[in-house]
């Protein structure tokens, strides 16, 4: 079994900045993620509600864990039509998301249409939009089987994808812990960078091609990173985050 521990770290850019950690609630209903949350307590304050639990629970969910104190990550990734999507990120950002992600290869103009959402339905606190560039599923041959070209490299295509969707006006990007040093020094500060498929060293890759360790992350310049399973499924939920969160400093 493929072990976190042989991810590549970038390189320490030596900007300090404040990481901020990222519990992935991938689970399939409201009680569950409650009890993730309420174990968890004070020891994490921002959540991610995806497609697994967005589609059983509902924009309820996102609420309900705003009401209790907490940030929300809606991750949903949305490609589509600028008009769909715009009404989309309306939508999640009534709800309460602080944070919600679109493809970067829905263009500029989906994009843009994805900010301006975001604003017309944000209430009282800003709720930034995330492009994804490519998905941490993905390495260099299954991205090359996906657009059907050969030579294809993650970290050049995901630093091209962050140039559109700076362009775009987006507030950051998705990607993996091996290129968030790329993209830091490619556009510095001007894009937050949120880095998912973190794990504890030792804890399996699963299905993830380019997962990366807490400590690893914020080195190569993360602002966010996201953990699930190496929380979640841990024995000790505290103990794990407890962890990660030494890690992160």
């Amino acid at each position: 079994m493929a072990d976190v521990s042989a991810a590549v770290a970038g390189p320490t850019l030596g900007v300090s900045r404040r990481v901020t950690p990222i519990v992935a609630l991938d689970v399939s209903d409201e009680p569950a993620a409650s009890g993730i949350v309420a174990t968890l307590g004070d020891l994490c304050r921002f959540y991610k509600v995806g497609a697994e639990l967005f589609t059983a629970a509902g924009p309820a969910v996102v609420r309900g864990l705003t009401e209790r104190g907490c940030h929300v990550f809606v991750d949903l990734k949305l490609h589509d039509i600028p008009s769909t999507v715009r009404g989309g990120c309306r939508n999640a950002a009534r709800a309460g998301a602080r944070i919600l992600t679109v493809h970067a290869a829905g263009g500029v103009e989906m994009m843009q249409a994805a900010v301006e959402g975001a604003r017309e339905g944000a209430a009282g606190v800003p709720c930034d939009v995330f492009a994804v560039t490519v998905l941490t599923s993905l390495d260099d041959a299954r991205l090359g089987t996906a657009w059907g070209r050969s030579g294809v490299d993650v970290g050049t295509e995901v630093v091209r994808l962050a140039g559109v969707a700076r362009e775009a006006g987006v507030a950051g990007v998705v990607c993996g812990g091996a290129e968030a040093a790329q993209v830091r020094a490619a556009y510095g500060e001007a894009l937050s960078v949120l880095v998912p498929g973190v794990r504890l060293a030792g804890s399996s890759l699963n299905d993830q091609q380019r997962a990366t360790t807490a400590a690893a992350a914020a080195a190569a310049g993360a602002s966010y990173v996201v953990v699930g399973r190496t929380v979640t499924g841990a024995p000790d939920l505290r103990w794990a985050m407890e962890r990660v969160l030494r890690e992160l400093g």
